[in-house]
């Protein structure tokens, strides 16, 4: 019968997996560029920015919408020159900002306004005036959703 492989991460399995120690290593500088990158841009664009690379004195940065993109873009000097103070950046010429619109997000609470007491009334005359029984029903439901 086949041994069940061990999957737990402790510090010992750490230190024998030479590939995932290249991952983390590789996962906590990518860390630290994009808290260097992030700090370096004003607030408002910081919060829907996000590093992607820098390879080659090209640094590659993602905004939530175009609109934050392009005050990116506008602002691409004086964010170079401030990155430039630091080692990881020392040598970058060329800033691309990307699109990325965020996968998902939270949906708004649809909350329903209550009608007004003149709208009710007209719900209530015209079902008074429907013939059809199901429509006269939710119109009397429709009309008691009134704002108090």
């Amino acid at each position: 019968m086949k041994k069940q492989s061990d999957l737990k991460l402790t510090p010992d399995t750490f230190r024998r997996a030479p590939v995932l120690r290249e991952l983390m290593h590789k996962a906590e500088l990518h860390q630290q560029a994009e808290d260097v990158v992030l700090s370096a841009l004003p607030d408002h664009l910081a919060r829907g920015a996000r590093f992607v690379t820098c390879q080659d004195g090209e640094l590659v940065l993602s905004a939530e919408t175009a609109g934050a993109a392009s005050q990116i873009r506008f602002r691409q000097h004086e964010i170079m020159e401030c990155l430039r103070t630091h080692e990881m950046f020392r040598f970058v010429w060329k800033l691309k900002v990307k699109v990325a619109p965020p996968r998902f997000r939270d949906k708004p609470k649809v909350e329903k306004a209550p009608l007004s007491n003149e709208n009710a009334r007209l719900l209530k005359e015209e079902a008074g005036h429907t013939k059809d029984k199901q429509l006269r029903e939710v119109l009397e439901k429709l009309a008691s959703h009134v704002r108090d």
